[in-house]
């Protein structure tokens, strides 16, 4: 007997930061113009992952307007980049739930 079911990918974490701009409500503070949420995805590659992550934040009533890939955590590590506990923790959650973790909301300001 065969199995014909595709191998399953490999996933990874990836580290993300979007951009987000003004939605009713998007549960940003009155006077903020946008956002910067830091977000550790997890996907078979970075363009799955800033998919998923678009599709949660649109779900949630939030508008992204720009996704920048930071990596994954070896690629960070490899380029000298420090992860700490906490940090790690969150992209292991990730990993674990097959989830978007926002670990970080930073509110724009004019």
């Amino acid at each position: 007997m065969t199995d014909d079911r595709k191998p399953r990918r490999t996933q990874d974490v990836y580290t993300l930061i979007v951009e987000v701009g003004r939605k009713s409500g998007d549960g940003l503070p009155d006077k903020a113009t946008g956002a910067a949420l830091l977000c550790y995805a997890a996907g078979v590659d970075e363009a799955e992952a800033v998919r998923e992550t678009v599709a949660i934040l649109k779900q949630a009533d939030l508008a992204p307007l720009d996704v920048t890939g930071h990596g994954t955590r070896t690629e960070r590590e490899e380029a000298g980049e420090d992860i700490d506990e906490e940090e790690a923790a969150l992209m292991q959650r990730a990993a674990d739930e097959n989830a978007v973790i926002v670990a970080q909301i930073t509110p724009f300001y004019d």
